[in-house]
């Protein structure tokens, strides 16, 4: 039997960040997101990992206080779902959804909800996936699509500003929030890549629900605009700028 661990406020301290468990260039990204997760805890925020040295975790929360342009009544939020290298094919990823489905159910929410894509994208969940466990797309802004399991055939829905995808500024532009462990080794790259390009760079940051459920766009933790308009959700490094903005 697999054993999982939730962290808490009385464990977070202690325990690894499975998504950057082994990578010291993130260990400042990974204390950032301990006391961003802090703040979560008490609003209902689940993250729940094997208890192993590997990448195997879920991310979810109450989509009333889910930091991310997707409303809906008494919803269950999944932020990331991931199991990766040799622990993929072994039934983690099942079981951790199965957990986040029973939980939700037992808290009385009318579902869960993810951000998904209709083809596959870096730092998204994958549909195939979700579909199986009877996940259903209810709602979509291009090529992004958000995947609920109704327990009562209520659904949620993109904000309406999620629906611009575009910005006023036409100077590269980028949202972010530091929910995520690699962001901030991240926005360090991509600061000296403006620097050496001479090429400006703003960056957005989202450090509130209000913020983050107003962003113009899709939006998990990350969003990059160009020339005002959305261009992708990946997370980039300097190489990555590179061929991206020149």
């Amino acid at each position: 039997m697999a054993e999982y661990i939730n962290l808490t406020a009385e464990n977070i301290d202690k325990e690894h960040l499975c998504c950057a468990i082994s990578d010291k260039k993130h260990q400042y990204g990974v204390n950032l997101k301990k006391e961003w997760l802090k703040q979560r805890i008490d609003e209902g925020h689940i993250f729940r990992k094997l208890n192993a040295n590997g990448k195997i975790f879920i991310e979810y929360a109450p989509l009333e206080s889910a930091w991310t342009p997707v409303k809906g009544n008494n919803f269950t939020y999944i932020y990331c779902l991931w199991v990766a290298g040799s622990y993929k094919g072994s039934g983690y990823g099942g079981e951790l959804l199965e957990y986040a489905i029973e939980d939700s159910r037992k808290q009385g929410k009318n579902g869960v909800c993810v951000i998904s894509s209709k083809k596959k994208k870096p730092f998204l969940s994958e549909k195939k996936f979700f579909l199986k466990y009877g996940f259903e797309p209810v709602d979509s802004i291009g090529d992004y699509e958000l995947l609920a399991l109704s327990f009562n055939h209520e659904v949620p829905e993109f904000c309406s500003n999620a629906r611009s995808m575009e910005t006023d500024s036409k100077d590269i532009t980028i949202f972010y929030s530091l929910q995520c462990p690699y962001i901030a080794h991240s926005i360090t790259q991509l600061q000296e890549y403006s620097e050496e390009s001479n090429i400006k760079i703003h960056f957005e940051k989202i450090d509130s629900l209000e913020k983050a459920k107003s962003v113009p766009c899709i939006f998990n933790n990350w969003a990059v605009f160009k020339d005002g308009k959305f261009l992708t959700n990946t997370i980039l490094n300097k190489n990555m700028a590179k061929k991206l903005f020149g």
